[in-house]
């Protein structure tokens, strides 16, 4: 290399030792470029106030600055307890009581026998004999298991005794046995609002009226209904605050992600222009964000309509944040690069659904300054 080259060359190299802030200078942007793809690591004051100013210039076109957002103060969601009338009782922890064996074979004999043994228990709850009631009912179900009514009868029997586990289990087998049983959806509502579930004991005595209506479910749906309005408007009141609260975080998320995208453009259209240094229109600027490989010769890869216009401004590029920040997406300028390497390879990337949309906006581009 020419001596007389070399020597303004050593005394600049030796100026920024004594002073890296030299460095910091926008049209030195390409040097550092070059030095940092080296490896080199640079002191602080060559890069100027854009260390200051939270760009990270060790990093350019890497990732998206990060772009704190003022938090805002989130009031803890308490549920306040809603207020319920009506009396309910502890539940009942006591073993399973016998239950049918639903493969027995009835006959009539059998079923005879059931129907005395319920006309005994009818008996002992008239005289308020409830446990005798419940060995009568019992024996009734052994003997004919295929009968809903001799379950639901039971049930009642177990409400009586404030036992509604009992009686839910006894009214779930009539259910199962007859879907249709009035008195299997009613015992179990009345079961269910002893246990304080105001919800579910409504809709059994519901369906129980539709089925066959009786002053009795009546009375109990007077009680029921008011409780299960108060629970329902609690949980949407409060399902609403909570959606609120979610659509604010998602706002705030948005937001943050705009700014950030503001702020890679910002930075990419910065470091653009300090490396453009007003060269021609024609040029792809050497500081552009990840680097255009070997520029674009001639033609777009893949036929880009008409090819790139030899006197396309890249100045358009610069100043489309869309564009800028997809060029800070390590992805994207992946993708590009592969394209230029081979063109053919255009199909594939316009699956990607990160990368359509830049080629797409691209082309319209070139298409528009032919």
């Amino acid at each position: 290399m020419d001596e007389s080259k070399l020597k303004p060359l050593k005394q600049f190299i030796e100026h920024c030792k004594s002073d890296p802030s030299i460095l910091s200078d926008p049209s030195l942007t390409f040097f550092c470029d070059y030095l940092e793809s080296l490896g080199a690591k640079l002191p602080p004051s060559a890069y100027g106030k854009s260390r200051t100013s939270g760009v990270d210039h060790g990093n350019r076109g890497d990732a998206k600055p990060h772009v704190q957002l003022p938090e805002e103060d989130e009031e803890e969601i308490i549920e306040s307890d809603v207020e319920l009338d009506g009396e309910i009782v502890e539940p009942d922890e006591d073993p399973p009581q016998k239950m049918g064996d639903p493969s027995v074979e009835v006959t009539d004999e059998r079923r005879e026998m059931s129907q005395e043994a319920k006309m005994q228990a009818m008996e002992a709850i008239s005289e308020g004999k409830l446990e005798k009631a419940i060995e009568y009912l019992t024996q009734a179900i052994i003997l004919n298991p295929t009968s809903a009514i001799m379950y639901a009868t039971r049930a009642t029997v177990y409400i009586k005794m404030k036992k509604p586990n009992a009686a839910i289990r006894d009214a779930n087998a009539a259910l199962e046995i007859n879907p249709d049983s009035a008195k299997g959806y009613k015992t179990r509502g009345m079961a269910r609002a002893l246990l304080g579930h105001w919800e579910e004991a409504a809709k059994d005595l519901h369906v129980a009226s539709k089925i066959d209506f009786d002053e009795e479910i009546n009375a109990v749906l007077k009680k029921v209904k008011p409780n299960a309005h108060r629970i329902e408007e609690h949980r949407r009141k409060y399902d609403r605050l909570h959606k609120v609260r979610e659509e604010r975080r998602s706002q705030r998320e948005r937001q943050r992600q705009q700014a950030e995208t503001q702020a890679a453009y910002e930075k990419a259209k910065k470091e653009g222009q300090s490396s453009y240094g007003g060269g021609s229109p024609g040029r792809m600027p050497g500081g552009f964000p990840g680097g255009m490989p070997g520029g674009f010769p001639g033609a777009m890869p893949g036929g880009f309509p008409g090819g790139m216009p030899a006197n396309f401004d890249f100045r358009k590029i610069l100043n489309d944040p869309e564009l800028m920040a997809a060029f800070n997406d390590p992805e994207v300028m992946a993708a590009l690069q592969d394209m230029m390497k081979n063109p053919a390879n255009l199909a594939k990337h316009q699956a990607n659904p990160r990368v359509a949309p830049v080629l797409a906006k691209m082309m319209t581009m070139f298409a528009g300054a032919m």
